[in-house]
């Protein structure tokens, strides 16, 4: 199923009678459906937005019994929004003070980042009470301190774009402010929540005739009840705030040092086999564990998003799946040196010859992942005879496992294509590999390094419970090389690798006039499947960073 853009409008009112035509004016470019809720307002108010929602079709009027407070309309307008189907709800005040025209800036930066809260970081001009700017910054510090960040400009802004889902989880899981202090307060526990927040300056005026709401005394106090509430929620966050700060992309990461460490347990591996070289590998894998806060993170976030689904693997931990990590990197090496066997340590899933099909003298592109270590096959394929697999490799990380490859088993370097160089003219030396017979392999699951034309080509796809960004590339490639795609992944079950194949389609097309669903409906295909064959093996999930996020702007920078 794909993850569809679908954003709505949503205005909580409450006695804003005479604004609101001015307001949906402004909004009526836009063609965007509207839900107002109107929060207790007086007769008068009441008549004024009848009247309105009979002239505009595309209005929704929602009506609460008694003023509840603006938290309270607006979670309820988002509980509206999901019941239509709308993914986002653009929250925007009935007092006409926003830069409505700045909606569309807004929503692109949402659809870029589906699942983060996105506001407006106002600037203000002469009309703010002085009063309200300097409240505003003991604010901002107070929401430094709860999310131990600088990364939430503004809380208090009410032009901003929720993305309905997550919010309402979070409604579902904490009780939040339901008037004044609710715009600070949803804003920091969504990001407690993982769902951080992008900004989007925008000028704000405060009308010379507008009606404010705020009551000073009982505002003020609901505003400090809410920091105690959120500084003391803040202190048992501590350690996970730390750890999440600016997680880097995977291309980003440096890798932890210790080359001479690697060519120490491969010699032991070499001498005295594999039985002593897992016994120093479990040493060696705990002082990893223990530095490497965030690839440890990543494990507990993917080892917790695979409870969700199958109680049954509790027992598994990131310790363990650190040490299958490195028996991969075992793997890889012992499968190039010809010390893996087909039919003896490496057998053939239900199926998986047949979708092969080596017999077969078409190129094939072959999708693979970093689920499992599909490297054994390129390997085996080699060295039995089977095929050659060209394979298109990203090289910014790694370098120095790449190093150890190259001197313990130099053939592995054989038919790797960067893919930073991708272009034109490889994808025409790739079409002539397979025109010769031959396979190529790419990975499906990485984004590039860096964007191109300073976009992020991606689609997002459930997995594993929450929209992901998958790239395009490899999607639009297969559809360019006009070959059979078949899905291939390698996994340690029972002891043994095993390779699962299965057709993915025997043309990749992606027809002119719908040519951005197709490759949405492809992208959520090989999402689906990698989360089927992840499931069946989580510990060979080898991505230890936020699957789930794009590289952070200043990353891109």
């Amino acid at each position: 199923m794909s993850v569809n853009f679908s954003p709505c409008v949503l205005i909580p009112c409450y006695n804003h009678g005479a604004m609101m035509p001015g307001v949906l004016a402004r909004l009526k470019p836009f063609n965007l459906p509207c839900i107002v809720v109107d929060d207790g307002s007086d007769a008068a108010t009441q008549q004024q937005l009848d009247n309105l929602v009979s002239e505009q079709p595309g209005v929704t009027l929602i009506r609460l019994a008694e003023n509840a407070g603006k938290g309270a309309a607006v979670m309820r307008g988002l509980q509206a929004a999901a019941d239509a189907g709308f993914s986002h709800a653009v929250q925007v005040d009935a007092d006409g003070q926003h830069a409505i025209e700045d909606i569309p800036k807004l929503l692109a930066l949402a659809e870029q980042h589906p699942v983060a809260l996105i506001s407006g970081q106002p600037i203000y001009d002469d009309s703010i009470p002085r009063s309200r700017l300097y409240g505003r910054w003991v604010t901002h510090v107070w929401v430094w301190i709860e999310t131990l960040s600088l990364q939430l400009k503004d809380s208090m802004c009410g032009f901003r774009v929720y993305p309905v889902a997550p919010t309402l989880q979070l409604a579902k899981r904490a009780t939040i402010g339901k008037r004044m202090d609710f715009d600070t307060e949803v804003m920091v526990r969504l990001y407690w929540q993982g769902n951080t927040s992008y900004f989007v300056p925008t000028r704000v005026t405060y009308p010379l005739d507008g009606l404010s709401h705020f009551d000073a005394l009982k505002d003020n106090v609901r505003i400090s009840l809410m920091h105690t509430r959120l500084f003391f929620g803040m202190l048992p966050r501590i350690p996970s705030l730390l750890m999440c700060h600016s997680s880097s992309h995977w291309a980003r990461q440096s890798e932890v040092k210790g080359l001479w460490g690697m060519r120490l347990m491969l010699l032991v591996w070499r001498l005295l086999g594999r039985t002593a070289f897992t016994a120093l590998l479990y040493p060696v894998v705990g002082v990893y564990w223990l530095t490497a806060a965030r690839a440890r993170k990543a494990s507990q976030d993917w080892l917790a998003r695979v409870r969700q689904q199958q109680p049954q693997a509790a027992k598994i931990n990131s310790y363990q799946h650190f040490l299958r990590f490195g028996n991969a990197m075992l793997d890889k090496i012992a499968s190039w040196r010809g010390e893996l066997q087909l039919g003896r340590d490496v057998l053939f899933a239900p199926g998986a010859e047949a979708a092969l099909d080596v017999r077969d003298p078409r190129g094939k592109l072959l999708l693979a992942s970093h689920l499992g270590d599909v490297e054994v096959c390129r390997a085996l394929a080699k060295i039995e005879g089977y095929k050659t697999i060209n394979a298109l490799v990203f090289s910014e990380n790694a370098q120095r496992f790449k190093q150890i490859m190259q001197e313990m088993a130099p053939q592995a370097g054989i038919n790797l294509m960067p893919v930073t160089d991708i272009g034109p003219e490889t994808a025409i030396l790739l079409k002539e590999k397979l025109d010769n017979g031959e396979w190529v392999a790419i990975v499906g699951d990485r984004i590039a390094v860096t964007p191109q034309r300073g976009d992020w080509r991606v689609c997002w796809s459930p997995f594993m419970g929450q929209p992901a960004p998958f790239p395009q590339g490899p999607f639009i490639l297969a559809s360019i090389l006009r070959c059979p795609v078949n899905l291939i992944f390698a996994l340690r079950q029972h002891g043994k690798l095993h390779i699962h194949c299965e057709t993915f389609a025997d043309l990749l097309l992606l027809p002119r006039g719908e040519r951005q669903q197709a490759l949405q409906n492809a992208i959520d295909h090989y999402a689906a499947r990698l989360e089927h064959y992840a499931l069946q093996s989580p510990l060979d999930w080898f991505n230890f960073f936020d699957f789930w996020q794009l590289p952070e702007i200043q990353d891109k920078e």
